[in-house]
């Protein structure tokens, strides 16, 4: 999914109306698993990198591999969540639930682009047959369904809690998930 999708449909799944302290948590914890994804985008492009060559060489690189699959390990967070949970710390532990949630949604949307989830212990990647972009692994399916449950989404966070504050950042999200897909047609399209 897009790194503001998970957000939406992470807090959406995890927050709750009466709790509403675990929200920024969530939604940083959804986030936090793309964010070495777009340090290393926007670090290319800085540097004038081509797109076509920011995909098909830098992203397969290593050390890049190893950045993002940090920060997707099942395993990682497992034990972030476990120790939140030990000490009581429940924004620590909806930070990690929103990481992980992030990850299990992950899975089944990577055709060839797959993280390792089990790094540092394994370099195993699970390839599905359904990707979140690719057309051509169902991804105008997929797109198209999660831009309707970002949008639904977005109306029923907004109308779930009455804080400005919270109200505000789920707009963000919403702004940041239609600022994407411009961009995306803008530049990738």
């Amino acid at each position: 999914m897009n790194t503001p999708a998970h957000a939406v449909i992470n807090w959406l799944i995890l927050g709750r109306g009466d709790r509403p302290e675990l929200a920024v948590p969530i939604v940083a914890g959804s986030l936090l698993p793309d964010l070495s994804m777009i340090v290393f985008y926007i670090y290319l492009k800085a540097l004038g990198t081509q797109e076509s060559v920011i995909w098909s060489v830098h992203y397969h690189q290593r050390q890049w591999q190893a950045f993002f699959d940090v920060f997707n390990s099942i395993h990682l967070i497992l034990a972030g969540l476990a120790i939140s949970w030990r000490l009581r710390a429940t924004r620590w532990a909806a930070f990690f639930a929103g990481m992980g949630l992030h990850v299990l949604f992950d899975l089944p949307l990577h055709h060839d682009d797959a993280h390792r989830h089990f790094f540092p212990f394994s370099d195993w990647r699970f390839f599905s047959p359904i990707s979140y972009w690719d057309p051509a692994h169902y991804g105008d399916i997929v797109s198209a369904c999660e831009i309707v449950v970002v949008a639904v989404g977005s109306v029923v966070l907004w109308r779930r809690y009455e804080s400005m504050c919270l109200r505000l950042m789920c707009a963000a999200l919403a702004l940041s998930y239609s600022l994407h897909w411009i961009y995306v047609f803008a530049v990738w399209a």
